[in-house]
């Protein structure tokens, strides 16, 4: 999933108000964030295959310590203590560490066969990317729900904190939609785009997030 990982991400804010949005995006993103770089160093493997999905041309050959189950367990533990650490509240590390093992179950559901529970172990996947019409029809409406429950969540209490946040919910639909089945021209814009990219909505999300008030 792409925006199904920012819904969740989004909706967190309901029980984790005292962690940014930049946080808690982090944390359902943190698979993707440390995937890039363990591209570049050849610990991990991707490889462009247009049609290898409906919904995506790449295929994933070899990602243990970024999108296995048993190290995002371990990745969650150590993001949800520095979430922890720097609130100065144990009680956002679960929250904090939960997100970043949903980023396994969410890629479950979409991934064909490819995500593995354990470095070596069996892969599994439902596949939901085979079809990019039950893609979008699953994944948009979740999105929908998380963005609400922030919405909810949270009021505007200058311009910025509403037409920011709007902004960022309008450019992750268009380029969720944009990006459906099209290959990157290799694997090293693939990486850039990956780092630089999640690097610019997390800091998006940071900016707007500080512009709203929790509602209690």
């Amino acid at each position: 999933m792409f925006i199904g990982h920012f819904a969740v991400g989004f909706a967190a804010k309901r029980v984790a108000p005292r962690l940014s949005l930049a946080a808690l995006f982090a944390a359902v993103a943190l698979a993707d964030i440390i995937w890039p770089f363990l591209l570049v160093l050849g610990i991990e493997q991707v490889r462009i295959d247009p049609g290898n999905t409906a919904f995506t041309p790449l295929d994933f050959v070899s990602y243990p310590y970024s999108h296995s189950l048993v190290f995002l367990v371990l990745w969650g533990i150590v993001f949800g203590s520095l979430c922890a650490w720097s609130v100065h509240d144990r009680q956002v590390m679960p929250i904090a560490a939960v997100l970043v093992v949903s980023h396994w179950v969410l890629d479950w559901i979409t991934h064909r066969p490819d995500m593995p529970l354990y470095p070596g172990s069996i892969k599994l996947g439902l596949g939901l990317w085979n079809s990019v019409a039950a893609t979008i029809a699953v994944e948009v409406p979740i999105f929908a729900w998380g963005v609400w429950i922030y919405a909810r969540a949270t009021r505007a209490r200058d311009a910025s904190g509403r037409w920011a946040f709007l902004a960022f919910v309008a450019f992750l639909l268009l380029a969720y939609l944009a990006d459906i089945g099209s290959p990157p021209p290799g694997v090293n814009a693939l990486v850039a785009v990956g780092i630089a990219g999640t690097g610019v909505l997390v800091l998006w999300a940071w900016w707007f997030d500080r512009h709203r008030i929790p509602v209690v």
